[in-house]
Formats: structure tokens, sequence, C-alpha cells
């Protein structure tokens, strides 16, 4: 495998356990039920996103997440305003509306998932910029891509990683997007994502890793109690401060694996969150590796 196209060690088997209070089937499948009645409900607004107040979409993206059993509680200070480029580590299908949760952002997705049922139709309609991860040939033109949306003033996720990890250790950021942030000058919004457990343990019950299905992993999910979702929004990162990507993503990183060092004053979803720095270099993001 090349790095073009990462991957990480975790496996279910070797990573994944569902700690926690078991949920009964009935309810487990009475979760998955509402998770789809709640994404189709989405799906069918697509058409409608520009009029749709912001805030509203954040709720919807906290109701996803609530109704698969899991908690979110948002800390850290509010997203930036404008073109930025979100970057966060990646462990899970939910980490996608957690992301949305903090800013309603353009996410990036392989190619393959264009083709998928039902689903590929709502990416493209939700406006996924969708890449190819198997052609080097094709990343300046993705990077350019995401220049475009960045300078239009849109807001693009990312996950730097290249590839999702069970939430105990994390991967690399790699470089190409933030190269995207430096030509649209645009700032970079850091977030760390963690999953723990009813006791306050990281959990790895949400990760989506290896040879699981999507179908595993949101069943997994559902059967799992006392999940909370913990959303920590690291200060931006303005442009001009670092002379190149590969300063630019080792910042990104350092704030994100900072945030879960330094924990920081909690809040629930919906409540003011505080400014809590992340670490000491972020003082002075689908996955395109690079």
């Amino acid at each position: 495998m090349s790095g073009w196209l990462p991957t990480a060690p975790c496996t279910p088997a070797h990573c994944v356990t569902p700690a926690g209070p078991a949920v009964g089937v009935p309810r487990a499948v009475a979760r998955l039920t509402a998770v789809v009645a709640l994404v189709a409900a989405g799906a069918a607004l697509v058409p409608l996103a520009r009029w749709i107040p912001e805030r509203r979409t954040r709720r919807w993206c906290r109701a996803v997440v609530r109704a698969a059993g899991v908690r979110t509680r948002l800390t850290g200070g509010p997203a930036v305003t404008g073109g930025a480029l979100l970057v966060a580590n990646h462990v899970s299908w939910l980490d996608v509306p957690l992301l949305g949760a903090v800013r309603p952002a353009r996410m990036l997705a392989k190619r393959e998932i264009r083709a998928w049922p039902v689903a590929g139709r709502i990416a493209e309609a939700a406006g996924v910029l969708f890449i190819e991860r198997d052609r080097l040939r094709a990343l300046p033109d993705t990077v350019a891509r995401i220049t475009g949306a960045l300078r239009r003033g849109a807001a693009v996720g990312v996950f730097p990683e290249g590839s999702t990890w069970c939430g105990r250790s994390g991967g690399t950021f790699h470089r190409a997007a933030f190269q995207a942030a430096l030509d649209a000058g645009v700032p970079v919004q850091p977030v760390r994502v963690r999953y723990l457990a009813a006791a306050g343990a990281v959990s790895t019950a949400p990760a989506f890793v290896g040879e699981d299905t999507l179908l595993a992993s949101m069943w997994r999910v559902a059967r799992t109690g006392g999940l909370t979702a913990e959303v920590h929004v690291c200060p931006p990162l303005p442009p001009g401060r670092y002379p190149d990507r590969r300063a630019l993503a080792a910042a990104a990183e350092a704030a994100v694996r900072g945030a879960a060092a330094t924990g920081g004053v909690t809040a629930d979803a919906g409540a003011r969150r505080p400014e809590v720095p992340c670490a000491a270099g972020a003082l002075a993001t689908a996955e395109v590796p690079g």
C-alpha cells in the first residue's frame, strides 16, 4: 500500500471493544430506524439546503448522532466563519455529522461512494467533493477544487489522517489538503473527536476500521449504551502564520493531539463554549493524504 493510500493498523478484532451496558435488540433497532429516518429527511431537504439556516443544520447533525444513542458534548471555542478548512482526527462514520454539528461543511469522500445506491446521490447533491485516492496525478486537481470552494467562502471538512483509527491512537496528518488553505488564504480549524464510555474511558465501540462494514459498525453503536461523543474545537490557525503545508499540518496535528491531553472546560451541546487552548503550537480535516 502506497503513501497515497494510507491505512491504519486498527482492526475490529484487535482494537474494537463494545464496552458499556448492552442495549436490547428492540431498542437498537429503534435507534437505527431513527437514524435512517433522519438521514432520509435530510436527503429530501438537500435541494433546499441554501435556504436552511446553518443553526438548523447543526441541530440536525446532533439529532442524527443522538438518534444512534450517542450523547454529544461540545467543548472549546466557536468555529470560524467564512472560508475555512476544518480538519479532524478520524474514528467513525459518526465523525461526519459531528463535524457538521460544529459547522456544516463540504466533505471530502472517495470517488467510490458516488456509485453507492442512494447514499451516492445524496452525497453528490449535498456538495461532497469526490476524490480519486488511487491516482496520484489527480492530487493537484483535488487541491484546486478544495481551494476554489474555500475561496468562495465555503467550509471544507477533511480527515487528514487518510484512514480511520480506533480512537486510542491516531495517524499522521498528511499535508496535501493544507496546501488548499494556504492557496486560498483561509484559516484552518482543528477539531478533536473522541468517544467515551459511560465510565469516562475512551471507547472504541464507534470505530469503523479495517474490514468492518458500515452496517456492522452502526449496529455496534446502536447496541452500546452510555456513549458520549466529545468534540473539542481548537483555536483556528490563521492564514499567513505558517510558511508551508508541512508546518501547517504539523501545527494542526499538534492542536488536535493537545486537545486530547488538556481536555478543557466542557459544555453540553447547545451551551456557550468557552475558548480553551489546545496546544502551545496552536497559539504561536474524507481523506486526502500527501
